[in-house]
């Protein structure tokens, strides 16, 4: 955003409304997503992708009923109860679907041979594939509950227990409109598996309403050990009754498919017949109509988890996106910055030695503005220092009087804000060639004449200087000392290669006066002002360029607050500007340049990309613990380590100790999401259409004149 801005105060309309509604606003979103991807988390990354026969129960089984552990395959939990087919019934069951590849393979085949069989689907499988489960239904297949993430029952508590069926009903109300009161718990196997963990879990279901669904012949292809085996397996050894567990997902079931359209017919020809589990034990209907509510509630559900995962998806390719954007945005900046580097090494024509007209607008400076008008004094160039004292209240214009400083002039007028100061400054000045600087900036003794040296090419109407922080102790000024040398004047070669300069800063910039005069001087339509003055520079067609040789040092802000009203009004200032400007978008020449370069640019890195930031947080908090951790850190270090390698060529660049480098991954977590913070309240107050009023920044006397260079 616009940097370095001057601190002034007045209302820039009368319109001043406290914006309260978009924090509302933007905690219920970052609610919501954090919701979005707690249950996209759970239904999607704590399933359980263990194969059911892999995993049996091992644990003590004191606590299993003898009638339960050598009975029947179907449980009623709360009574103790237990039944199982008749002679020569086969019930087939199929686990883990619905798949979208191998359930309608299934399915053909059962239809193929008339057989009704019983699918065990779990509810995230479901969610992903509804239509299939209608289908399963609209068969005259009976559907049963797998729980909803395919967890292990036994092994999770009690009200994860509750909320696996819950949901896994939902689901299925929702795609099917059906109930059922079928249930098998996920790794689950015969009855003489069942240990204490898994009869818990079967007596709560039970108590539910379930039927719990066993096995008593395991196909046992999970394993894919083949069509000749697991055919095998699923052939009864004798004539007693059998439920058959299959399965119609979790991997390649091919040799499932094959060995089913075998097995039936082989055991249709030892006398055997297919039917439901129900059926098969002679047990009331368990798939029933569900009730409005159940329906209307299910629907629902499956219609907000469909959702959530095409926001995430569609979240997920933006973040990638926006990853690119700024590694591809790192590249061109660190190349831009070389070659400004190369094409810069040479004088810019003639040496200007022409005197210049400084003016310093100022409100309330007392405690800097000394240092200021001294080091400006003692620069290597001819200078007149013009004060335009602003209505200042603490004795500023007093205080330059009596320092009787030659070639410095005190203009006095009533407080009418920094534009109106600058304007009085301009029709007072002397020079063609005017220096603008804020009231608690000093300069090093040759940047006037630094700064002045770009107008040898008659095409140049300002130039932009190197504003460094003073006030870089503890690790607020760190960051800011960072930002300033790293974002800041980076972006400003780039920007100065691409001819698109947004922004000649309030603490050290250069202009022509005729090219001020002719844009009608300096704007009091935006908070901005600077940004709002260069850019009517650019459209007028004058070049902008920066001279980083041209140093002055400014006070930061030292607490949070005073740096995120700073921030607030530069952000919000530059929203105002860039909106006043666009139509540069669709012009020629240097407005065309600074339309379509610098304002999609300011756009996309400044606006865009920073409404994203709190995503990107959530989600890194959501894959650090759904997803990879080691993956995800992996990432933050990459970006973090490109961060710092463009720091260390950045500081190299300005000549600065790459000391206070050591502090960018503190950086990650207070200042960054401050800066973001400041982008989402400058955006929503420029779309509830407020204003904000001027906030003058508190002064900390840390400014000293520099001392004079050797010739």
């Amino acid at each position: 955003m616009s940097k370095n801005r001057s601190k002034d105060r007045r209302p820039v309309s009368a319109r001043d409304i406290p914006v309260r509604t978009h924090w509302l606003l933007l905690c219920t979103l970052v609610v919501t997503l954090s919701a979005a991807l707690l249950l996209q988390g759970y239904t999607r990354h704590m399933y359980g992708k263990t194969a059911d026969g892999a995993v049996h129960g091992a644990g003590p089984a004191a606590s299993v009923p003898a009638e339960v552990a050598g009975g029947g395959p179907v449980i009623e939990g709360a009574r103790q109860r237990t039944s199982g087919p008749g002679p020569r019934t086969i019930a087939l069951t199929f686990d883990d679907g619905p798949d979208p590849e191998w359930t309608p393979k299934v399915l053909d085949v059962l239809r193929r041979h008339g057989v009704k069989a019983t699918f065990f689907v779990v509810g995230a499988q479901v969610v992903d594939h509804p239509e299939l489960a209608r289908r399963i239904v609209d068969e005259g297949h009976e559907i049963g509950a797998h729980t909803f993430t395919h967890a292990n029952l036994g092994l999770v508590p009690p009200w994860r227990r509750a909320l696996e069926l819950r949901e896994n009903q939902l689901v299925i109300a929702g795609a099917t409109g059906v109930t059922t009161q079928l249930m098998r718990p996920p790794y689950s196997s015969s009855n003489g598996a069942l240990d204490d963990a898994g009869w818990r879990a079967v007596q709560d279901a039970g108590e539910d309403g379930y039927l719990t669904v066993l096995t008593t012949q395991d196909s046992e292809d999970w394993r894919r050990p083949g069509v000749a085996r697991i055919l095998a397996d699923a052939t009864p050894k004798g004539t007693a009754g059998q439920i058959v567990l299959m399965h119609d997902a979790g991997g390649d079931r091919s040799q499932t498919v094959a060995a089913l359209d075998r097995l039936i017919p082989q055991l249709r020809a030892r006398g055997f017949r297919f039917t439901t589990v129900s059926r098969s034990v002679g047990a009331p209907a368990p798939v029933r109509r569900a009730g409005t509510v159940d329906h209307v509630k299910g629907s629902a559900f499956v219609g907000v988890l469909r959702v959530s995962d095409w926001t995430l998806a569609a979240l997920s390719w933006l973040l990638w996106a926006a990853g690119a954007i700024s590694v591809l945005r790192g590249a061109a900046v660190v190349l831009a910055a070389r070659r400004h580097v190369r094409t810069r090494r040479g004088p810019w024509g003639a040496p200007v030695t022409e005197p210049v007209s400084v003016i310093v607008p100022a409100y309330n400076e007392s405690a800097g503005i000394e240092a200021a008008v001294r080091s400006l004094l003692a620069s290597d160039h001819p200078v007149e220092v013009v004060v335009v004292d602003d209505g200042s209240t603490d004795g500023t214009a007093d205080l330059v009087e009596a320092l009787a400083l030659p070639g410095v002039r005190v203009i006095r007028q009533a407080n009418a804000g920094k534009p109106a100061a600058l304007n009085t400054g301009i029709a007072a000045a002397s020079h063609e060639l005017l220096v603008m600087v804020d009231g608690d900036t000093v300069f090093e003794p040759d940047a006037v004449r630094m700064i002045v040296q770009p107008f040898a090419d008659h095409r140049i109407g300002a130039v932009s200087g190197n504003a460094k922080v003073v006030n870089r102790g503890g690790l607020l000024g760190r960051w800011q000392h960072i930002e300033y040398v790293v974002g800041f004047n980076l972006d400003r070669r780039l920007f100065d290669l691409a001819e698109c300069m947004p922004t000649v800063p309030g603490a050290v910039g250069a202009f022509r006066r005729s090219a001020l005069l002719r844009v009608g001087g300096v704007s009091e339509t935006t908070l901005a002002e600077d940004t709002d003055l260069t850019m009517a520079l650019c459209r007028d067609g004058w070049r902008v360029v920066y001279e980083e040789r041209a140093t002055a040092w400014t006070e930061a802000p030292a607490s949070l607050g005073a740096l995120w009203k700073q921030r607030y009004r530069w952000c919000y200032g530059t929203l105002q500007a860039m909106w006043k400007h666009r139509g540069a978008l669709v012009q020629g020449g240097q407005s065309g340049k600074l339309g379509r370069r610098g304002l999609l640019y300011l756009l996309v890195f400044q606006v865009l990309l920073p409404l994203l930031a709190p995503v990107v947080d959530v989600f890194a908090v959501y894959g650090l613990v759904f997803l990879d951790p080691v993956r995800i850190l992996g990432l933050w270090t990459a970006f973090l380590l490109l961060q710092v390698l463009m720091g260390l060529y950045a500081f190299r660049l300005d000549g600065e100790r790459p000391g206070p480098l050591w502090s960018l991954p503190l950086q990650q977590f207070v200042y960054r999401q401050l800066m973001y913070l400041v982008v989402i309240q400058s955006v929503c107050t420029a779309l509830a259409g407020t204003r904000l009023r001027w906030q003058r920044m508190d002064r900390y006397g840390s400014l000293k004149v520099p001392a004079p260079t050797r010739g």
